[in-house]
């Protein structure tokens, strides 16, 4: 025997009972939480909101549109309340608000709830009072056997196929969204912000910004941007950022001796040595990764000189962005083979930061460091790294940089300022080499450059105002006069130019070249490109690099300088306006000197 059932059902939702039908709405009030231009979104979103909100109905509004709403509420302070409590959990839209259903009419949500805007014949509901005579019954389903039949059984599969797993909804999402601790919404935020998805505060609080964050992950991802992360997104994403740190081996440092607090990359680096300022952290395992952390007690004026010595660094690229303040600055440097940023701030005379140094190609992997190295950096204490810890750093020409490589140039000469707009004479031999030039650490580029006979023009790519400029004798000296060359005779020891006096010989070259003049003076490699002056301190000529020649060793005491008067006509034709000397008595040497320091500065080649 088949046993059948028969089932009734009632198509009215029974939230529906209390409604009181005004003619165009029922009269409630409602928390309306989102509204669409369509009806097939309007339902999508409802659905989605049913999974969070099982009191979630859908109206269409006279406007057109299609409203969602949670209710209904006996009034509007019960409807105002609930408002409040889902704001503040952040489980509804900040604009959500409080309707009255004035403006609803046709209901689409729940399914089957079409309470229009008047009931028809069929679909009539009965008042306070009246018998349920109207309700329509729906059809009944077909019978139902209760058990199979014994051919049925055997026809049968053995084993039904196992059910699939509905997708999460956006309103399950949500709910569970909802469970999540402070500190697990930190942790989403943490995550990605590492994803480079979020910049704002890590607050635990999902407002606009962070959902919109969420949004741009998921579209990163491959995911509906819906703003909501499900569970099992929200577990691929904490996964991933977990699994990329173990691999960098990123953990908080506290280095007590400097008085710093970071998050590290131990993966990649590993404690090497102090030496004051710094704190060396080396490259593991052949990872090219280096840190330095940097700790000093100091004012304006140190971090100047740490700002002017830091750039003197290989692992400082001259390619980049600085930025100096008052109170910080940041270096920025790139070039083929690494890459390097350097953060470092001024506070109660506490001078401290951190410089991370990566190979060239691995942009992506340390930007997750280095965002992470700054959101952590934090001061400690109140004091610096003591300066007997390792070899402390000079901010001197002469600096060891405390055992890390310093960038050396080519070669490094003298120059002289020729005009109040920061143009330097300088010799014009080995510049074409130069792949870059700096006067005084300043970046120039060659102006001119008369290589045949031997002098070049420097132009600051920085504007300069010179002290003072060299004054040209506009007749030539006499062979016997007592002279002087000015130059940086030891450019890594002393920061000032130097004068070497001596006379001069002759008014032509080694080999009887006109133009040129041979001194007797010793003059160092560093002196080149420096003024020659009389003794009246106007500038006779410029001291030109010894001749390197195989086999042919000058007698020691011997320089050859260009006169005066071989530049100064070649200058004015090119636009530079070369300053006369007017006639004075002979200088006392200290006066030369002083002259000397407001003139001459030092030129680098680099590679």
């Amino acid at each position: 025997m088949r046993g059948c059932r028969k089932a009734v059902s009632v198509v009215v939702g029974a939230s529906l009972t209390a409604m009181v039908w005004t003619g165009t709405a029922w009269a409630q009030a409602w928390v309306q939480i989102e509204a669409k231009p369509s009806l097939n979104q309007a339902e999508d979103r409802a659905r989605d909101w049913a999974g969070m909100f099982p009191e979630i109905s859908g109206f269409r509004l006279t406007s057109g549109w299609y409203a969602i709403a949670i209710g209904p509420f006996a009034d509007d302070q019960t409807a105002n309340q609930r408002l409040r409590a889902l704001r503040a959990q952040g489980l509804i839209p900040r604009d959500s608000f409080v309707a009255d259903g004035g403006k609803f009419t046709q209901q689409f949500w729940p399914v089957g709830a079409s309470l229009g805007t008047a009931p028809s014949q069929s679909e009539t509901i009965p008042g306070p009072g009246e018998p349920d005579s109207n309700i329509e019954i729906a059809p009944l389903p077909a019978e139902v056997p209760d058990a199979a039949s014994p051919a049925e059984e055997s026809a049968a599969p053995e084993a039904a196929a196992p059910e699939t797993a509905a997708p999460e909804t956006i309103g399950e999402s949500r709910r569970l969204e909802a469970a999540l601790s402070r500190d697990q919404r930190r942790e989403i935020q943490t995550a990605l912000d590492w994803e480079g998805s979020y910049s704002g505060a890590i607050d635990g609080i999902f407002g606009q910004g962070t959902r919109a964050s969420i949004a741009d992950w998921q579209l990163k991802n491959g995911y509906d941007p819906t703003g909501v992360l499900s569970s099992a997104q929200q577990q691929a994403l904490l996964d991933k950022v977990a699994s990329e740190r173990t691999e960098l081996g990123l953990e908080p440092v506290t280095e007590k001796e400097a008085g710093i607090s970071i998050d590290l990359p131990m993966g990649l680096v590993k404690f090497d040595r102090y030496n004051a300022p710094f704190v060396n952290y080396a490259p593991k395992d052949g990872s090219g990764v280096q840190v330095l952390l940097i700790s000093q007690q100091g004012d304006a004026a140190r971090l100047r000189g740490l700002y002017d010595a830091m750039q003197t660094l290989e692992i400082v690229p001259v390619n980049g962005p600085r930025d100096l303040r008052g109170n910080g600055f940041t270096i920025e440097g790139t070039n083929s083979a690494l890459q390097s940023y350097t953060q470092v701030s001024l506070s109660q005379g506490l001078i401290k930061g951190f410089t991370l140094v990566w190979p060239k190609g691995d942009e992506k992997r340390m930007g997750r460091v280095l965002d992470a190295m700054k959101s952590s950096f934090k001061p400690i204490g109140s004091t610096a790294l003591d300066a007997t810890l390792g070899q402390p750093m000079s901010v001197t020409r002469a600096a060891l940089m405390a055992g890390i490589e310093k960038r050396a140039p080519i070669f490094s000469r003298s120059g002289f300022f020729i005009d109040a707009n920061g143009d330097v004479l300088t010799a014009a031999e080995g510049l074409a080499r130069c792949g870059r030039i700096t006067i005084e650490d300043h970046p120039a580029d060659v102006s001119f450059s008369d290589t045949k006979t031997g002098f070049a023009v420097l132009k600051p790519q920085d504007r300069l105002a010179p002290k003072a400029v060299g004054a040209f004798r506009t007749n030539a000296p006499l062979a016997g006069v007592p002279i002087s060359v000015a130059g940086f005779s030891y450019p890594e020891a002393l920061p000032a130019p130097v004068l070497t006096f001596g006379t001069l010989s002759a008014l032509k070259g080694l080999d009887g070249q006109a133009g040129q003049a041979r001194l007797e003076a010793r003059t160092r490699a560093g002196d080149a490109g420096g003024p020659v002056f009389d003794s009246t301190g106007a500038v006779i000529g410029m001291l030109l690099p010894l001749p390197q020649s195989a086999g042919r060793v000058l007698p020691d005491g011997l320089s050859v300088a260009l006169q005066t008067e071989a530049m100064t006509s070649t200058l004015s034709q090119n636009g530079f306006a070369p300053r006369a000397a007017e006639p004075s008595g002979a200088k006392a040497a200290e006066d030369l000197q002083a002259m000397a320091d407001k003139i001459v500065v030092q030129i680098s080649c680099w590679k």
